[in-house]
C-alpha cells in the first residue's frame, strides 16, 4: 500500500489486457468514521488483505464499472461485514454476488460525508461510477482516462499511442464506444466541476498534479 494522501492509498498488480502489460490498481480510502471503502478491487492476496486490515475495518466494497469486479466478491468473503456495491448493469453481469445496492450519482450514506460520486451516463459498455474524494482533492477512476507511464514496455506504450493515448486520456476504444455524446458530455462537464488536481487512474501513473486540465484537453474532442 503505498500513501498518496492522509487517508487515501493505493496498491497495483500486474495486469495483461489484449497482449499489453497495463497493470490494475485499487484504492483505498479512510472514512471520516474510521472505515474503509475500498475502490476497484485487485486480487485479495493475503498479504495484502492483512495490509488493508491494518489500516481499520472495511465499509464498502466497490466495483466501479462493468470489467473492474473479478475479485470484488474474494474481498467481500475476507471482510463479509462490508456492503458490496456495483456499477449499474453489473448485479446482472454477476448474478453470483449479492450486492447491497447498485451504485448511482447519490452516494451512499457509509461514504456521503466524505466521497462525492457520479454515474457517467452515455458510455454504456463501461457503465462507470467515478469518485471524488473531497479531503484530498482527488478524483478517483478506473477506465475514464489512461495514463502511459514510464514503467509501461516500450510495446505497451507504442500500442497505446496507436490507440490515441500519449500521456494522459482516453483510448481509441473508450471514444468509439461512447453512444450517447450529449449525455456523456453533461457527465464529463460535471466531474470537471469538482475541485481536484490529482487523479487515480486503473492503468498506468497515478497524475499527482494537473488532473482536472488534463482530464479536459484529453476529451476535448468532445467538449469543443
Amino acid at each position: 500500500m503505498r500513501s498518496l494522501a492522509p487517508d487515501l492509498w493505493v496498491t497495483e498488480q500486474p495486469l495483461r489486457f489484449a497482449g499489453l502489460d497495463i497493470g490494475s490498481r485499487m484504492s483505498v480510502v479512510r472514512l471520516g468514521d474510521g472505515g474503509l471503502f475500498v475502490h476497484s478491487p485487485i486480487e485479495a492476496a493475503p498479504e495484502r488483505v492483512a495490509e488493508v486490515r491494518a489500516l481499520g475495518a472495511v465499509r464498502a466494497v466497490v466495483a466501479p464499472n462493468r470489467f473492474h469486479h473479478l475479485f470484488a466478491g474474494a474481498w467481500k468473503q475476507a471482510f463479509p461485514e462490508a456492503g458490496l456495491y456495483g456499477a449499474p448493469g453489473l448485479d446482472a453481469k454477476r448474478d453470483d454476488l449479492a450486492f447491497d445496492a447498485v451504485l448511482s450519482d447519490r452516494p451512499e450514506p457509509a461514504w456521503s460525508d466524505d466521497l462525492d460520486q457520479l454515474a457517467v451516463q452515455g458510455f454504456p459498455l463501461s457503465n462507470e461510477v467515478v469518485f471524488f474524494h473531497r479531503g484530498s482533492g482527488t478524483l478517483i477512476t478506473t477506465d475514464l482516462a489512461f495514463n502511459t507511464g514510464s514503467h509501461f514496455s516500450g510495446w505497451t506504450r507504442f500500442s497505446l499511442r496507436l490507440a490515441g493515448v500519449s500521456g494522459f486520456g482516453p483510448t481509441l476504444l473508450e471514444r468509439l464506444a461512447i453512444r450517447d455524446r450529449a449525455a456523456f458530455r453533461r457527465s464529463l462537464e460535471q466531474i470537471l466541476a469538482w475541485p481536484f488536481d490529482r487523479v487515480i487512474v486503473g492503468h498506468g501513473d497515478v497524475l499527482e498534479k494537473g488532473g482536472r486540465d488534463a482530464l479536459a484537453r484529453g476529451y476535448a474532442f468532445l467538449l469543443r
